[in-house]
């Protein structure tokens, strides 16, 4: 018997949506999402960008900008990143994104 054939990754599978349609803002968000979720703040906050410029009321993309800011050591840039979200969680009536975003504010 064969070895079944490895199945593709999240990271993969994402990188190759990008590659088909750079300019899909979901997709851009999705492989920011796995690289924030793997660790890779630098290359995760390049297509969290892009994303955030097909929409720039994304508020959830917004709030992984700063935590991709925090992460690279860019306070200044991750504080004004979170005012932005928290600006977007109260105008779209976000309670819980507030109160996160509130005290991640809080904390810095």
């Amino acid at each position: 018997m064969s070895a079944p054939a490895p199945t593709e990754t999240a990271l993969e599978r994402f990188r190759r949506m990008v590659a088909q349609n750079p300019q899909n803002g979901l997709a851009r968000f999705s492989l920011g999402k796995a690289l924030c979720d793997a660790g890779q703040w630098s290359a995760a906050r390049e297509h969290l960008a892009a994303a955030l410029a097909t929409k720039p009321d994304w508020m959830v993309v917004q709030i992984l900008l700063g935590k991709c800011d925090l992460a690279l050591g860019d306070q200044p840039a991750a504080k004004a990143a979170f005012q932005r979200a928290l600006a977007l969680a109260l105008a779209q009536h976000h309670d819980g994104p507030q109160a996160e975003l509130e005290g991640l504010l809080a904390e810095m």
